[in-house]
């Protein structure tokens, strides 16, 4: 019987797998798409994530980040920004990414079997997983998670629905900030990911093609012009979702599968590194309902932060005030920076 099973093979999964083998487990990981996987992804790295991927070995190629720059839609001049504390973070395109996690999982003798889970048991001591058992299960299966559905996990969700959209576009890079343009009804996010190369993400609840989307950013357009464009336009949505639970006996949910509020201020991965980590801790110890507790630690600062935030921009007053505000408040807005790279 093997120690644990790792079912999805993205970023949360793959690094899930990797301290399951440093700690000595035995691990398998189950993901039926070939790599490199790609995604719609705002592709910046915090310095949090940077740090944890560091101290796996993994270090992906991609473009230094020193901070965050606010920009209203229509006015590039009217702007804020602030720098990372500590070290910066990094872009990274999300192929170049996986691609680095897979690397370093081959490297350390798990395999990937290229097959998804489709029936789990969770019984007394172990995890059946289409009648394969295991001690333990670790669920990384994405935001739409099908497990955690079948696990009876999932929960219904409230309030707007806000997707996102993600193109590159081959350009130098004008800046080693992540700029978010704010416009009435979205947000635009530039991400250095190379030399040559930014990617753009658009968060919004309006369900129209990326670009009509991009018209709401003319500054934005100004800049990139008719730079040639590097990649399809990727779509992911609606993004929040909610699990009942993170812990099911033995079975435990990491990244998106495990829960998701919104991309606004671009943590997702280093959350999913952290949850990770703390998965395989539990399952160390022996005890796996610590991780309910941990995961709450972990996600805890990060949803108040985009709860407010959300709050503020879904109303248009406030939402046309945030880049002043930032502008008229620099400590305000840095200590802000500081928490989204922690």
């Amino acid at each position: 019987m093997i120690d644990l099973l790792v079912a999805g093979g993205g970023p949360g999964g793959l690094a899930t797998a990797l301290h399951a083998a440093r700690a000595g487990l035995s691990v398998v990981v189950r993901e039926p798409r070939p790599a490199p996987i790609d995604k719609a992804c705002g592709e910046g790295l915090m310095p949090s994530a940077v740090d944890r991927l560091e101290r796996l070995g993994v270090r992906p190629d991609g473009h230094v980040l020193r901070g965050i720059r606010y920009v209203a839609a229509g006015d590039a001049a009217r702007c804020a920004e602030a720098t990372f504390r500590a070290d910066p973070g990094r872009g990274v395109r999300r192929t170049v990414l996986h691609a680095a996690l897979r690397e370093a999982v081959d490297a350390a003798g798990v395999p990937v079997e290229p097959r998804s889970v489709t029936e789990l048991v969770p019984r007394e001591h172990d995890v059946l997983a289409d009648g394969t058992p295991a001690r333990y299960m670790v669920v990384a299966d994405g935001l739409h998670s099908p497990l955690r559905r079948r696990l009876g996990l999932d929960a219904p969700v409230r309030g707007p629905r806000r997707y996102g959209l993600r193109r590159h576009v081959r350009v130098a890079p004008w800046s080693d900030l992540v700029e978010v343009h704010w416009a009435p009804r979205a947000e635009a996010y530039v991400t250095p990911v190379g030399p040559e190369e930014v990617g753009i993400a658009v968060l919004t609840a309006d369900r129209l093609p990326y670009e009509e989307q991009l018209a709401a950013f003319p500054a934005l357009l100004d800049r990139v012009g008719d730079a040639p464009v590097a990649s399809a336009v990727r779509g992911a949505g609606p993004l929040r979702r909610t699990s009942t639970r993170r812990v099911a006996g033995r079975v435990l949910l990491v990244g998106d599968a495990s829960g998701y509020l919104d991309a606004l201020t671009g943590e997702g991965i280093s959350l999913a590194l952290a949850q990770a980590e703390a998965a395989v801790a539990a399952i160390v110890a022996g005890r796996p309902s610590d991780y309910g507790a941990a995961w709450r630690g972990i996600v805890r600062r990060h949803r108040l932060l985009t709860r407010a935030l959300l709050a503020a921009s879904a109303v248009p007053p406030v939402r046309r005030s945030l880049v002043p505000v930032a502008r008229a408040l620099p400590g305000v807005f840095a200590a802000t920076v500081h928490q989204i790279g922690r």
